[in-house]
C-alpha cells in the first residue's frame, strides 16, 4: 500500500492536536480551505473518515484516535532526526570571524595546516571590521584587535604587533634613494582609512615633522591593500608585523629603518563564555595560539 500524502498527514496531526482547522491552518501557514482539502484527500486515500463536526466543535473518529499516536510519533521522529542532522553539521563546521587584512595576510596561509590535521572539520572564514555579535551572527570564534576586555566574552592572547615602514626593494636605490627616515619626504606615503594617525605617530617616534604625512599620497580602505601597493612599488606603507612578515621573508618588501612603533594592545582569540570550552572551539583556539607563537610577541603584563 502506498503511503498517504505527507501534507495530508501534517494537516491531520495539526488539526487533531489543536482540534481546529483554523488553528491548524495558522500553524502551517496555509488557508483553512487548504487544510480541509488536504484532510479530505487523506480520508480518500485511507478510505476512512477522520473528523466529525459537532456543534462547531471538531472531534476525532475512533479510527482517527487509533491512527493519531503513530502519526504523531512519526513526525516527532522526523523532528528529532532533523535536529540531530543540524547539530552534526554545526559540530563539523567552525566559523571564524576576523578582519580582511588579518585573514588575507596571516590566517589563510596557516589554516590549511589545521584542515590537514582535522579533516572532519570544515573551517569557514568570514571578515568584518566590527566586533562580531555572537548572539546575532553565526560565528563560533573571532580574532580581534584590542586590550582583551569585552564583557561577556572570553579573550585569549594571540599576538602583539609592531608598526614600521615597508616598501619594495626597488625604492631603496631608485631616483630618490631611501637611506634614512627624512628621505620619506621625497616619496609617496600609503595610508589606510582607519586609523588615520598612524603615520603621524611613527613620524613623531622618528623625530620627523607631521608635514611629511600631510603630503598628497594614496589611501586605501583596508590595510592589506596598502601593503600590496607597497609590494607593487607605488609607495611606502606602514606595515603591521604580522601582515608583512611573509612578504619580507620572500623579499617582496623590506623594512628600511630601525624605528618601530610598539602598540599597547594586541590580537586576541575571542569567544562567548558559554561556548568557550566547546571541543571544536577549544581545538581551533589552541591550534591558532600555538601557530602564532614563533612570531608573536609576549603577552602584555597586568
Amino acid at each position: 500500500m502506498l503511503l498517504p500524502s505527507l501534507n495530508g498527514l501534517r494537516a491531520f496531526e495539526a488539526a487533531a492536536r489543536l482540534t481546529s482547522f483554523t488553528l491548524a491552518a495558522a500553524e502551517l501557514n496555509v488557508t483553512q480551505t487548504a487544510i480541509s482539502h488536504q484532510i479530505r484527500r487523506l480520508e480518500e486515500q485511507l478510505g476512512i473518515k477522520l473528523f466529525i463536526r459537532q456543534n462547531r466543535a471538531l472531534a476525532l473518529t475512533r479510527q482517527a484516535q487509533d491512527y493519531l499516536p503513530s502519526v504523531r510519533t512519526a513526525f516527532e521522529d522526523l523532528r528529532r532526526a532533523t535536529a540531530r542532522l543540524h547539530r552534526a553539521e554545526q559540530e563539523e563546521r567552525l566559523t571564524v570571524s576576523t578582519t580582511a587584512s588579518l585573514a588575507t595576510k596571516w590566517l589563510v596561509s596557516r589554516v590549511a595546516a589545521f584542515q590537514d590535521a582535522n579533516p572532519g572539520m570544515e573551517v569557514r572564514i568570514t571578515t568584518s571590521t566590527h566586533l562580531v555579535d555572537f548572539h546575532r551572527e553565526e560565528v563560533d570564534i573571532a580574532v580581534r584587535y584590542g586590550r582583551g576586555v569585552w564583557p561577556g566574552l572570553r579573550a585569549h592572547w594571540l599576538m602583539a604587533e609592531r608598526l614600521f615602514p615597508v616598501c619594495s626593494p626597488a625604492l631603496l636605490n631608485g631616483a630618490n634613494p631611501l637611506r634614512q627616515p627624512a628621505d620619506l619626504a621625497h616619496h609617496t606615503l600609503l595610508h589606510t582609512s582607519l586609523p588615520r594617525d598612524e603615520w603621524n605617530l611613527w613620524l613623531t617616534a622618528a623625530g620627523l615633522p607631521h608635514a611629511i604625512a600631510a603630503r598628497r599620497g594614496l589611501s586605501f580602505d583596508l590595510g592589506f591593500m596598502a601593503i600590496q601597493a607597497a609590494v607593487e612599488g607605488l609607495g611606502i606603507a606602514l606595515g603591521r608585523s604580522h601582515l608583512v612578515e611573509a612578504d619580507i621573508a620572500a623579499g617582496r618588501l623590506v623594512a628600511p629603518f630601525d624605528t618601530e612603533l610598539p602598540r599597547d594592545a594586541g590580537y586576541y582569540v575571542v569567544t562567548p563564555e558559554a561556548s568557550a570550552d566547546a571541543p571544536k572551539i577549544a581545538l581551533f583556539r589552541d591550534w591558532l595560539i600555538a601557530s602564532a607563537t614563533p612570531t608573536a610577541l609576549a603577552a602584555p603584563l597586568g
